[in-house]
This record gives structure tokens, C-alpha cells and sequence, in this order.
């Protein structure tokens, strides 16, 4: 009996443990995000609207976070999303809070779509790349990039004809960088990313 009291205690222990790192790692992701989304917004070559840049770079690394970090990542773009892009954009809270779910949408896809079709995010197959240029680059942009932009024009923050604009330079924009971005980040660091043991298979390990 106390053999297994104590290996009770080692399991514990050892979720306590696992819970602890995660929570750090989706804090130190948050920062990250939060610091790439008010870089991306500030350094756009592009003002579509306010919070949005017409190269988000951000969102690559969001992507690849929540494909490297499961559920932890995926929350990190959002709440990053919301501090870099809204609250330090000024944007009014409770539309902060509905806005800044296209991000989460724009990361969510593609990790549910590489789970459903067990594609490796290593992209070491056509098939794996093409779930995530299906998933990873076209769908959840084009999501995001509609729910963002209507979402402003609920709020009255832009007009009907600048919803077309900031529509369009989103999801374009977003396009551009996710192809550029992350095939390389996925087929070079993965590797090493799924070595540690912070690694998340699909959305929680």
C-alpha cells in the first residue's frame, strides 16, 4: 500500500509539474504574441483599419505555436492578439474581446485540421502540405480575416466599402506571410521542438 501511495505522489506530482510548465509556456507565449502583433500593427506598410496590418507576420508564428504547443498556443494568440493588436491599439474593450477571436479561429483550423487528418506538421508529405495549405494558409485566414474586418463594421469602426478593403488586405496579406513563414519554421525546427518534452501533440499532450 504505500508503494502505491507513493507512486500516487510521483503521478501528482509529476501533473502539478506539467501543468506549471505549460502555464509558463503559454504566458512567455502571450508576451511573444502581444509583442509581434503591436510590432506588426506599428510597422505596417499598410493601414487597413484599426488593429490591422496589411503584413501580419504575427499570425505565422501563431500558427506554428499552436502547432508546436496545442491548446496552450492557440490561447496565447488570442490573448495576444488582444493585448498587442487591441488594448495597446486602443481598441474599445468589449469590442476587443469579440475581434480578437479571428485569431484564435486563424490558429484553431489548422491544429484541428492536422489532428482530423493525422498530417505530420513537420510537412514531410504532399499530403501534409497540402492539409496545411488548405488549412494553414487559405481557410483560417479567410475566416479570420471575415470575422475581424465584419466585426469592425458592427462596431461602426469602418465603413461598408472599407470592409471590403480590410477584408481583402488581411486575408491577402496574411496569405503572403504564412507561405513565406512557416513551411520553413515547420520543416526546420519542428525537430528539435518535438525533442522536449513542452512538446503538445494536437491540441494537449
Amino acid at each position: 500500500m504505500p508503494v502505491v501511495f507513493g507512486e500516487e505522489r510521483k503521478a501528482v506530482q509529476y501533473s502539478i509539474d506539467s501543468l506549471s510548465t505549460y502555464v509558463n509556456i503559454f504566458l512567455f507565449l502571450t508576451l511573444v504574441n502581444a509583442l509581434l502583433s503591436r510590432f506588426a500593427v506599428v510597422k505596417s506598410p499598410v493601414e487597413l483599419a484599426p488593429g490591422v496590418s496589411g503584413l501580419y507576420f504575427a499570425v505565422s508564428f501563431m500558427i506554428v505555436f499552436a502547432l508546436w504547443y496545442g491548446i496552450w498556443g492557440a490561447l496565447s494568440a488570442y490573448l495576444g492578439c488582444m493585448v498587442g493588436a487591441g488594448i495597446l491599439a486602443s481598441m474599445p474593450l468589449k469590442l476587443n474581446i469579440i475581434w480578437s477571436f479571428a485569431d484564435l479561429w486563424q490558429v484553431l483550423i489548422p491544429l484541428a485540421a492536422f489532428a482530423y487528418f493525422k498530417a505530420d506538421i513537420g510537412l514531410k508529405t504532399k499530403r501534409d502540405f497540402l492539409v496545411f495549405l488548405v488549412f494553414g494558409v487559405f481557410i483560417n485566414n479567410f475566416v479570420g480575416a471575415l470575422w475581424g474586418s465584419y466585426t469592425l463594421f458592427l462596431d461602426g469602426m469602418i465603413t461598408w466599402a472599407e470592409f471590403f478593403t480590410a477584408f481583402e488586405g488581411w486575408f491577402l496579406g496574411n496569405i503572403v506571410v504564412a507561405i513565406v513563414l512557416i513551411p520553413f519554421l515547420l520543416r526546420y525546427i519542428t525537430p528539435y521542438i518535438k525533442q522536449t518534452k513542452s512538446y503538445v501533440d494536437n491540441f494537449s499532450s
